[in-house]
């Protein structure tokens, strides 16, 4: 099975980490972020790989080679300018009916195999993998009218939201509604496939995911990490 591994971004939201390395070469524990997510992957079956980078893509290429360290096969697809997270898929030859899209730079338990089945068993055209995610409030959140008339007060509130993970199972058959050489990110094809009336379904689970976009998060996944490295390393 395939994977398509989204790692040309800046991680600017993380310097100065990211001044000399790309995000998805940041440690968690003794191991770069993506190098666990492709020993999960490689794990769950999926040994193609495929790599979209940009930014500092010399150092990616160099670290991971040919994924022969990794028992993978990792080829590359370099995108002469920023595409955004869908846009490069427009370039990348080779793609199989179905394949798994995702960020290289999130701490996650899901259970890739049971992804791919629901989405060939649904026949989906795509497939987006959710958490619920639990924000806290460390504020008094006011509820007021149009008029500023005081109508409740909540002292540190929790809401809860189901936010996409940087997860996708996609049908080779939508790549047509990508746009060539414009940047191009997920949500913008998401609304243009509901638009076109295509099967897009969300799969979710009881896993534990983690997006590594800021510093704290960051400091959150060392420590996640450290402390369950069995349920994210199966190989070990």
């Amino acid at each position: 099975m395939q994977a398509v591994i989204l790692a040309g971004g800046k991680g600017t939201r993380l310097k100065p980490f990211t001044t000399c390395i790309p995000k998805p070469l940041i440690p968690i524990g003794d191991l770069p972020i993506l190098e666990v997510v492709l020993r999960q992957l490689k794990y769950y079956g999926f040994n193609d790989i495929i790599m979209s980078v940009n930014h500092q893509a010399e150092l990616l290429m160099a670290f991971f080679g040919n994924g022969k360290k990794l028992g993978l096969n990792i080829t590359y697809c370099i995108e002469d300018m920023p595409l955004g997270t869908a846009g490069s898929l427009s370039i990348i030859e080779n793609l199989q009916d179905n394949f798994i899209v995702m960020n290289g730079d999130v701490l996650t338990t899901i259970n890739f195999s049971d992804l791919y089945n629901f989405h060939t068993i649904h026949n989906n055209d795509t497939t987006i993998s959710v958490y619920n995610k639990e924000v806290n409030i460390d504020l008094g959140v006011l509820k007021v009218d149009t008029n500023n008339t005081f109508l409740d007060y909540i002292e540190k509130p929790t809401y809860h939201y189901i936010v996409s993970m940087g997860i996708y199972v996609l049908s080779k058959k939508i790549i047509d509604y990508i746009p060539k050489n414009i940047r191009f990110d997920m949500p913008d094809l998401m609304l243009r496939l509901k638009e076109e009336n295509k099967k897009i379904l969300c799969y979710s689970g009881s896993y534990y995911w983690l997006d590594i976009g800021r510093v704290d998060d960051y400091n959150e996944a060392v420590s996640i990490f450290e402390q369950r490295r069995s349920e994210f390393l199966f190989d070990e």
